[in-house]
């Protein structure tokens, strides 16, 4: 699965607004998680929340990115015998390439294309759609036919995914924080007997880097500039510092802590840790393909648990994770994969029993997820599955679409090569992670949209040279306030003030 670290996340305010974090969900550049069913979920084999008697026939769509599979119109056509046995309905998959994802859908939003359901996300325009009325308001449609929704999900992802107290997408049950650090180069890790037991500094990260650029002359101690993102999304929940105590908002490129971490990036630059592209690595898979060709020894990540076991799976390569920072759970973590009910659904109360069973009913979470028993994978046991005989990731015909965006992903199956406990690790680590003080907050930029376009252009000009460490920071960073400044920046932040204490004020914070 591909999916872009939003530019800027680390200082555009509007995406960091909503992203909050990073914006990545914890599966970018990885294969999706496999996990097993938890318990505390509802029953594998739930009934829907309507029966099918008396339902007349509808047809589903579901719009969500990725590339059609060889067998997608198998897996559809199961999945719609089993839909039809449940709420008289079939369902057509429709996924888009990442890459045309966002002319192709808004053209759809645009011309007023009939479809049901649409993969969303907080760092996917889900505020700016809901602004421009694209999705409905669900709240009434989850109390008459989602009933299993808010059990499954609980307070917190409900609040995260709101907007001014109403729901306009249902978001994956999943992790609910980012943990942030870097995966490593096991291999390279073992030759040297680094020991990352007790790692949680970066300082202790530099020691591992100065030894990698002494000593491997073909390996780049670490790669793209990802690491910027991860650590501004574990110090700020947009414009709000993680260690406030107060709903204030403040300019990143004015805190001294952000400054610091700038010209730490400058060191590494100049110390020649990162790839010689770092400048844009991030915005491809070229840093990916840097770690699958042995030539890069670490890269920032987002963590969860298990992360390095996914990214080994799909690298090829044996990673190890370690974490420079403590989870935390901010409004981008609720809303960073949801499905909304598009404005043009012709029947949005069979829409919303579809995606009550993508929260209850196993059978049919796990075929969208990996498709059909037997033919695409066999159990292990009752939650755990494998490729068929002579079947391989390679030779598959139904590679996942992304289970991490649908439903409840702790009713998906577990791969073999995971771990065990993996959904326990993840309700751990659910519920360790620190909640920001503005859970719940969405940004509406559309009083400042031309204000957002403009600060936008000065990010694409300064952004990512100063998270790369390739510019003078002090010089740079007087330039980018300038520009940005007069592009309407002020104006922004005190639009952002505002909403923030009407949103408090509504809230009793």
């Amino acid at each position: 699965m591909k999916k872009k670290l939003i530019a800027g996340g680390s200082l555009v305010l509007a995406t960091a607004l909503t992203l909050g974090a990073c914006g990545q969900s914890n599966n970018g550049g990885s294969q999706p998680s496999k996990e097993a069913g938890a318990s505390g979920s509802p029953s594998a084999s739930a009934p829907a929340s309507a029966s099918a008697a008396g339902l007349e026939p509808y047809k589903l769509t579901l719009v969500y990115p990725g590339s059609a599979q060889r067998d997608m119109a198998a897996v559809q056509e199961e999945m719609s015998k089993y839909l039809t046995e449940k709420i008289n309905a079939t369902v057509e998959l429709k996924p888009i390439d990442w890459g045309s994802w966002t002319d192709k859908t808004n053209l759809m939003k645009i011309s007023g294309e009939t479809f049901d359901l649409i993969f969303t996300a907080g760092w996917y325009a889900y505020a700016q759609d809901v602004s421009k009325g694209q999705f409905l308001e669900l709240n009434d449609l989850v109390a008459s036919h989602g009933k299993d929704i808010p059990q499954v999900l609980g307070d917190d992802f409900i609040k995260g995914a709101q907007i001014n107290g109403k729901l306009y997408g249902v978001p994956t049950k999943k992790e609910f924080a980012q943990g942030f650090g870097f995966l490593l180069n096991k291999d390279l890790v073992d030759k040297y007997k680094f020991d990352i037991s007790g790692v949680k500094t970066l300082e202790e990260m530099e020691e591992m880097f100065k030894t990698i650029k002494e000593n491997e002359p073909d390996v780049v101690p670490i790669v793209s500039n990802r690491f910027s993102n991860t650590w501004h999304a574990a110090n700020y929940d947009g414009k709000i510092s993680r260690d406030s105590k107060e709903l204030k908002v403040v300019d990143d490129l004015a805190d001294p802590k952000f400054i610091d971490f700038l010209k730490r990036m400058r060191q590494w630059n100049l110390n020649g840790w990162f790839d010689k592209d770092v400048v844009t690595s991030d915005e491809s898979d070229q840093a990916i393909n840097m770690i699958k060709a042995r030539k890069a020894f670490a890269i920032g990540q987002s963590l969860k648990p298990g992360k390095d076991k996914e990214m080994t799976v799909t690298t090829g390569v044996p990673l190890v994770q370690v974490e420079t920072a403590m989870p935390y759970t901010t409004t981008g973590e609720a809303q960073g994969a949801m499905l909304a009910i598009s404005r043009t659904s012709k029947d949005p109360e069979r829409a919303m029993m579809f995606l009550n069973l993508l929260y209850t009913d196993a059978k049919l979470l796990n075929m969208l997820d990996w498709g059909i028993e037997g033919q695409h994978y066999v159990k292990v046991s009752d939650n755990v599955i494998d490729y068929p005989e002579g079947v391989t990731a390679e030779t598959q015909g139904y590679p996942s679409p992304g289970g991490w965006m649908f439903g409840n992903q702790f009713n998906s199956y577990l791969w073999a090569n995971e771990d065990p406990d993996k959904w326990e690790q993840f309700s751990k680590f659910n519920d360790s992670a620190e909640r920001s003080i503005a859970l719940g907050f969405t940004f509406d930029e559309t009083p400042v949209k031309a204000e957002m376009a403009a600060i936008g252009n000065v990010e694409k000009e300064f952004g990512a040279v100063l998270r790369a460490g390739a510019v003078d920071v002090e010089e740079t960073v007087a330039k980018f306030k300038a520009k940005r400044d007069a592009a309407g920046y002020q104006k922004v932040l005190q639009e952002t003030q505002r909403q923030l204490d009407e949103w408090a004020k509504a809230n009793g914070k």
